[in-house]
């Protein structure tokens, strides 16, 4: 690119947008990339600062901001996923359905660490909406040199660095266990709470099972929904040490591989993970904690979304969320626009 005056760059191609801002109404390009400079430009251009420009002069191995910014975007974007044109030497990467947003943080990290250029992401591992942004992607400087931007492709591998994974149509039994429910002396609370947290994603509830802190009927529960075809089951109630609380036991019995019972989470610490295997199928079998029935957030919101992915969670995923995985019990809630979780 050459640097010229303004007054100078009439029939000359601009080779960067032109922002204009007016405070409180409008920041945008008022001239794109690529424009051919008028006799007309000039007082406006030099009405919102612009006393020089740089215009283009396309040189061997050396790529606009633009250019710079496609190949970001070409990095990123993985199925169900559509970018803007780009704008100020910026690309937009939004949702083109719902389901989890997956990150490859390593990647992003590395491609990020090369200098020059930058792509900002919404947090990972949380549901997303068709039309949400997820990203953007744009290089620093003006153009950049090719060799860069290869080593940035290079970096990132042959995978995109974002991933959306559609959620899947999952059949839930549930099962409520505790002496007091089962005898009637309290109403049912975590039943309605569980549908509604389920109601939010593609579910469909097939049953609910009322029991009393029996282990043996816990265990048949279990095996009954799977039997009826659940794709997830969820034990609520009976999660403590207390010994009238069987259900941790009772999911082990039950032949349910365990992959946490507890999590660094609260709400949530008493959390039970594990899966049971059938027909090669990995049914998720959950143990919630009382929390789950009064809290607006807990460990189940962080975990119900990935699960319903398809993600196979492991120890140290579960793990990884102490550090943000505090809920700060806010008086107005506004999840997941928020640090928990994160």
């Amino acid at each position: 690119m050459k640097l010229i005056k303004t007054e100078n760059a009439v029939g000359h191609v601009l080779c960067q947008d032109i922002t204009q801002i007016i405070p409180g109404k409008y920041k945008g390009p008022a001239f794109k990339k690529g424009h051919i400079v008028t006799e007309e430009d000039i007082p406006v251009l030099l009405s919102i600062g612009k006393e020089n420009l740089y215009i283009w002069e396309k040189k061997e191995g050396i790529l606009h901001e633009n250019e710079g910014a496609e190949i970001l975007r070409d990095i990123c974007m993985g199925e169900y996923m559509t970018a803007s044109e780009p704008s100020e030497g910026k690309i937009e990467i939004r949702a083109a359905r719902d389901g989890l947003l997956k990150i490859n943080r390593q990647k992003l990290i590395e491609v990020n660490s090369l200098g020059e250029m930058m792509i900002a992401t919404i947090h990972g591992d949380f549901p997303v909406k068709k039309g949400e942004k997820l990203a953007g992607t744009r290089i620093i400087p003006l153009v950049i040199e090719k060799e860069k931007m290869d080593n940035a492709k290079k970096a990132a591998g042959n995978e995109p660095i974002l991933k959306i994974m559609p959620f899947n149509h999952t059949k839930v039994g549930i099962i409520t266990t505790g002496s007091e429910v089962f005898k009637g002396r309290i109403e049912d609370a975590f039943g309605p709470a569980i549908r509604r947290k389920l109601a939010e994603y593609d579910t469909e509830v097939i049953g609910q099972k009322i029991l009393d802190d029996n282990q043996e009927a816990i265990v048949n529960a279990i095996h009954e929904f799977i039997e009826e075809g659940a794709d997830m089951v969820i034990c609520t109630g009976g999660m403590s040490v207390d010994p009238d609380d069987r259900t941790p036991g009772a999911i082990k019995a039950s032949g349910a591989r365990i992959v946490s019972y507890g999590a660094p989470v609260l709400p949530g610490a008493m959390f039970l993970l594990s899966y049971y295997e059938k027909d090669s199928k990995c049914i998720p079998v959950m143990g919630l904690p009382g929390c789950v029935m009064y809290a607006k957030r807990t460990i189940f919101d962080l975990v119900l979304p990935r699960v319903l992915a398809g993600e196979m969670l492991n120890a140290e995923d579960l793990a990884q969320y102490g550090e943000g995985g505090l809920c700060l019990s806010c008086d107005v809630c506004t999840f997941p626009k928020c640090g928990f979780g994160k």
